[in-house]
């Protein structure tokens, strides 16, 4: 994909008290599935990338239980100066997911 962008995948959503978004780049996404095991939470899942239907390619997605809730769902893991990053960034080697908080 020379030359094109990459292709991001966000999940979550703008409130009043902030945006709560994972994104996660689904060029960069192995589907190895680490973010899976590393979430407390139960967050993500892996499957075909519903973002690109001619794709079989597995990536890392937020399940759709979470996506309107990612506020309190990942509020445990939220980094402060007391907590080491999120454990899904810190678990992904290939540096695909981020956050937007």
């Amino acid at each position: 994909m020379s030359g094109s962008q990459a292709m991001i995948a966000n999940y979550g959503y703008k409130d009043g008290s902030g945006d709560f978004f994972i994104a996660i780049d689904t060029d960069k996404c192995d589907g190895c599935g680490d973010c899976v095991s590393a979430c407390p939470n139960g967050v993500f899942v892996v499957g075909e990338d519903p973002n690109d239907p001619l794709s079989e390619d597995q990536v890392a997605m937020v399940g759709e239980e979470h996506r309107k809730k990612l506020k309190y769902t990942c509020a445990p893991c939220k980094p402060d100066r007391n907590r080491p990053p999120l454990p899904c960034v810190q678990s992904c080697t290939p540096a695909a997911i981020s956050h937007s908080w």
